[in-house]
């Protein structure tokens, strides 16, 4: 969903941002008339934004980055097709697995959504070493898709590499 993360510091903060087009499906039926971004869509923007902060956080050391908590979540503004979601996630809380993280959608200067979310890294295999292919295969495949969206990271994530 997100098109480009745009600044990064591991383990502070991220930005990212979602241009809303009028070619994307949901919005023939959210709404017709008046085509606006889904709120549960800006919260998952909100949530790939966090989690890809973990993910550089962590160095890509888990397959997965799950929400367990969305807390606060209040929206103030539409999203609009033409128009750019900008946004912002900062680390306020690491206790083990668990991350906590204020997170905030803004269009223009006006703040559209925000919330507190928390989030919890977990590997697929858990502690099985059967599955432990599996989990290096997640992790190389998000290191491709986060050289995508943040291209500085390609010095610094070698191919088949598992660190930031």
């Amino acid at each position: 969903m997100i098109d480009r993360i745009v600044e990064l510091e591991p383990g502070q903060r991220i930005r990212a941002t979602k241009s809303l087009s009028l070619a994307e499906d949901y919005l023939r039926d959210h709404f017709p008339r008046f085509p606006i971004m889904p709120g549960v869509l800006m919260l998952e923007a909100m949530y790939q934004t966090a989690a890809w902060l973990v993910r550089a956080t962590d160095e890509f050391t888990h397959s997965l980055v799950l929400l367990r908590e969305a807390n606060n979540v209040k929206y103030s503004d539409f999203v609009q097709p033409g128009q750019t979601l900008r946004v912002t996630a900062e680390l306020m809380k690491r206790e083990g697995a668990n991350f906590s993280l204020k997170c905030q959608g803004e269009v223009g200067e006006t703040i559209a959504v925000r919330g507190r979310l928390v989030l919890r890294t977990q590997q697929v295999g858990g502690e099985t070493a059967a599955r432990s292919s599996v989990d290096a295969q997640i992790v190389h495949s998000l290191q491709d898709k986060f050289r995508l969206l943040y291209p500085p990271a390609s010095g610094r994530l070698a191919a088949g590499s598992e660190t930031a």
